[in-house]
């Protein structure tokens, strides 16, 4: 091989490196549009940053005897549509998996949560949030910027795939539950300088449910609510279901939903005796993995839902 040749051979190679090593970790099952969240960088992202991964480990605990995706190194956040197959009611949810800000369930909490809620005719828009390091708002305000903008990019998108702008709300877990609340109580202002039309449509969602939440109360100073999660007589009706038994504090719910209650905010509470934390939709003989049901019932309580 003569050295020209050899040259444009080793070209080829590092372009077809580079190319893979910018794969994203993780892609939705086909079928699904995925949107870039925005049309460059993220505000305040690095041009160089580390390739998206799967930190999952074989020692990592299993839940309800599966493994979990744990999606790392988020800089290029999507959102992803998943649409009814069958009755569409036109009520939509943005899903925002947990991970504590450091990585992101992105099946345990993602796309199995598709799945239920296209099941009960619930279009889910996953977002695939900016981690790590990017919260809990304001230590970082990249997930919360994240939120804004996929909550306008929904709407603005809401003839397209068929929801009702005035029914689309927001789910999520863990870390991802706090994100839920704190777009609950920041979305009268961006937080990032607006770039399009979906920047000037509404950002509040519709209703919230949050599941285990974290950082919504404060262990070292005595559990009391967290000032940077304060709810309004705007906050939307909100979902909350915590395990007494959570290491992450069944304060963090019950400290919420005070909140929201003395806000005059429409609430509903559930607290499980048993649960632990970071089940997600997984069946066990825990009672508490049964919620999705609670929730259904609640939509339509709310009237997100038609009734049955």
């Amino acid at each position: 091989m003569n050295k020209r040749a050899f040259l444009l051979c080793a070209a080829l190679a590092a372009s077809s490196v580079s190319v893979s090593a910018q794969q994203p970790a993780w892609q939705p099952a086909p079928g699904h549009l995925t949107l870039p969240l925005w049309p460059g960088l993220a505000p305040g992202a690095l041009a160089n940053a580390p390739a998206e991964v799967d930190t999952t480990m074989p020692k990592d605990d299993l839940i309800a005897g599966r493994p979990i995706v744990r999606l790392g190194n988020v800089s290029t956040p999507t959102l992803t549509v998943y649409s009814p197959k069958g009755t569409n009611t036109g009520a939509a949810v943005v899903v925002f998996p947990g991970g504590a800000y450091t990585i992101l369930a992105i099946d345990l909490e993602g796309t199995e949560v598709c799945d239920w809620l296209n099941s009960a005719g619930i279009t889910c828009l996953l977002l695939k949030y900016r981690v790590p390091g990017t919260g809990p708002f304001p230590k970082s305000s990249a997930a919360l910027q994240d939120a804004q903008r996929a909550l306008g990019l929904a709407r603005e998108h809401a003839a397209e795939w068929h929801i009702d702008p005035n029914r689309i709300g927001v789910l999520g877990f863990s870390a991802g539950a706090h994100l839920a609340a704190a777009l609950s109580t920041h979305y009268d202002q961006r937080l990032y300088d607006p770039v399009d039309a979906a920047d000037k449509l509404s950002c509040r969602p519709d209703f919230a449910v949050i599941i285990y939440p974290g950082y919504l109360a404060l262990p070292r100073q005595g559990m009391v609510p967290n000032p940077n999660v304060q709810p309004t007589a705007q906050t939307p009706p909100s979902f909350i279901l915590q395990a007494e038994d959570d290491p992450v504090h069944v304060e963090n719910a019950v400290e919420y939903f005070m909140e929201l209650k003395n806000a005059k905010v429409p609430a509903e509470l559930h607290i499980y005796a048993e649960g632990g934390h970071g089940y997600g939709l997984r069946r066990t003989q825990l009672p508490i993995t049964a919620w999705p049901q609670l929730v259904e019932v609640w939509l339509r309580t709310i009237k997100i839902l038609p009734p049955q």
